[in-house]
């Protein structure tokens, strides 16, 4: 019989569906400029291969912005990226609605420089939709059922402060898998009525507060239209 598809995703899984890990990914950055990325004036640059966005005491970021990937707005995909952050917050949106004066609503899977948010599925209307360690099942009329999947703190270490880590995004259907490392973060399966969004723009995000600087490259994604086929199970 089949298995359940929230049984199917699952990172192993996914890396079943083919033979070569990077097989159908298509860069989202070319290495050396913003061509296919649109930003607010001033904020984002290319450096050393990396797209950078800075605050300083002399330049202070006093409200979130989001450079825009103009790629297209994409509904179920993997996204594979590496990201460093000193200091502050930054995340990657996704499935979301693109607004006014280079602002996003929806989906983003987080990361900081601090214990809190990394790894964490946050959502502009609702928050922290699943925290570090969790699965959780949102039915339509918002009721939540969470699960631990992991300790959020043991989870942490594995992430690399103030360097280099890989991200990677899952969203297929209402199902969404964030991982760190190689290691799985969280889990979300969001039925929400009118808030569970199927697709959306994908962005980065520069973080107001006090002084960081966050840098992202190698990014790639791998769009599923339609769905792969999950895989039969005998049992």
């Amino acid at each position: 019989m089949l298995v359940s598809s929230l049984a199917i995703l699952t990172v192993c899984a996914w890396s079943a569906f083919a033979g070569d890990p990077e097989e159908g990914f298509t860069p989202m950055f070319n290495g050396k400029d913003l061509t296919g990325w649109e930003g607010k004036p001033g904020w984002w640059r290319v450096e050393n291969g990396c797209i950078t966005s800075e605050s300083t005491p002399e330049k202070p970021c006093p409200t979130a912005h989001y450079l825009m990937w103009r790629g297209g707005k994409p509904g179920d995909f993997e996204l594979r990226l590496e990201y460093r952050l000193v200091g502050g917050n930054s995340g990657v949106q996704f499935r979301s609605k693109e607004l006014p004066e280079w602002d996003t609503s929806g989906y983003q899977a987080d990361m900081e420089d601090g214990g809190q948010w990394t790894g964490c599925l946050f959502e502009h209307t609702r928050g922290g939709v699943s925290m570090r360690g969790e699965r959780v099942v949102i039915d339509p009329d918002s009721t939540r059922h969470v699960t631990r999947i992991g300790d959020p703190d043991e989870l942490l270490k594995r992430v690399k402060k103030q360097d280099w880590n890989s991200y990677r995004i899952i969203a297929l259907g209402d199902q969404i898998v964030l991982e760190i490392n190689g290691t799985v973060m969280c889990r979300a399966i969001d039925r929400q009525t009118g808030l569970a969004a199927k697709e959306g723009v994908i962005a980065l995000q520069m973080h107001p507060g006090p002084p960081m600087k966050v840098q992202f490259r190698n990014l790639r994604i791998k769009l599923f239209d339609p769905p792969p086929s999950p895989p039969q199970t005998a049992r």
